[in-house]
């Protein structure tokens, strides 16, 4: 071989580790960043009521580009401690809630089309805890709770007020800041 294909085989073999490098890279940046998004919502876990992330105008956010015509809210959950209710009134603004695991990507997903009278209640629980409910449960009177499965015992929702109109921003806030997150006691 002369000089050249010396030259073109290093530059292949080059390129093609630059390529795997970029790519365990890119894998990688969710599990080694330290301020991903379970980190910035942890101070919503002591709370008993979802907290505003995104303010008017993407002040005071930490969101990259907060939609203005959206009220984002957060609550963080720990099933260790037991598992979470989630709960809403429905009004005239659509809501949505993602839940979304600790290492990153949501598991379930719902909007206030799935309400009942007006209420939306969803309980967010780990295996064992939904086989002990079901198993505490009386037969004559089933539990009307929506119940999910979380893949891991932490993790975040995230809760979706839109207001149609910028007059109904602080509307679509008060909304979101209405979601209640509490934790069950095991019994």
């Amino acid at each position: 071989m002369r000089g050249f294909g010396r030259f073109l085989i290093a530059t292949l073999c080059g390129l093609v580790i630059a390529v795997g490098v970029h790519i365990a890279a890119i894998f990688a940046s969710p599990y080694l960043a330290e301020q991903d998004a379970f980190a910035k919502v942890q101070p919503t876990r002591t709370s008993d009521k979802a907290q505003i992330i995104s303010a008017p105008g993407g002040e005071n956010t930490w969101l990259p580009r907060p939609d203005p015509a959206v009220a984002v809210a957060a609550c963080a959950f720990d099933l260790r401690n037991g598992p979470m209710r989630i709960a809403a009134r429905t009004g005239t603004l659509p809501l949505s809630f993602s839940f979304h695991r600790e290492s990153g990507g949501v598991f379930f997903a719902v909007t206030d089309r799935a309400a009942v009278r007006g209420e939306l209640e969803i309980v967010a629980m780990t295996a064992r805890q939904l086989d002990e409910a079901r198993a505490a449960e009386d037969e004559n009177d089933p539990s009307r709770d929506v119940r999910i499965v979380s893949p891991e015992q932490q993790g975040f929702v995230i809760v979706r007020v839109a207001a149609p109109m910028p007059s109904l921003r602080p509307q679509a806030e008060e909304a979101a800041k209405a979601v209640s997150c509490t934790v069950e006691q095991d019994q």
